[in-house]
């Protein structure tokens, strides 16, 4: 029996009072992704930067909720979330990843808020200030 090279969701469903994703896929697996680790982690480039190095720590998420939640084809998903990042397209590989890998993404989050010395609820910073917009 040979498994699909990427994992299609069989059920995808927003948890607003708990902030969660839920989603299952057709291997079986099934994740409860929170809010704020999705938009910690969005794929955008308004967080990811546009190369190596350029990520942009994320904090104040800890509230975010998902506002809205529109397809995209066949093959991913855009949230709108409460605090107005709307640019992150999500895969069902992303998903996968961001579900599969929570421990260590969470763990990985919080040693980047060390290193930088911030707290995790701390605001944003103005990004006008940092010299980036909006993309």
């Amino acid at each position: 029996m040979t498994s699909a090279p990427h994992p299609h969701p069989t059920e995808l469903t927003v948890h607003g009072a708990s902030r969660v994703l839920e989603i299952a896929f057709d291997d079986g697996a099934r994740f409860r992704i929170p809010f704020e680790l999705m938009r910690v982690y969005s794929p955008s480039a308004e967080v990811q930067g546009h190369g190596p190095g350029q990520a942009v720590l994320q904090t104040g998420k800890r509230h975010v909720e998902i506002v809205a939640l529109e397809p995209v084809g066949h093959y991913a998903v855009q949230p709108t979330f409460s605090d107005g990042h709307d640019s992150g397209i999500y895969t069902w590989e992303y998903l996968y990843f961001l579900g599969s890998r929570q421990a260590e993404l969470w763990a990985d989050y919080e040693r980047r808020l060390a290193d930088a010395g911030v707290d995790r609820d701390a605001p944003m910073p103005d990004p006008a200030a940092a010299g980036c917009g909006r993309h």
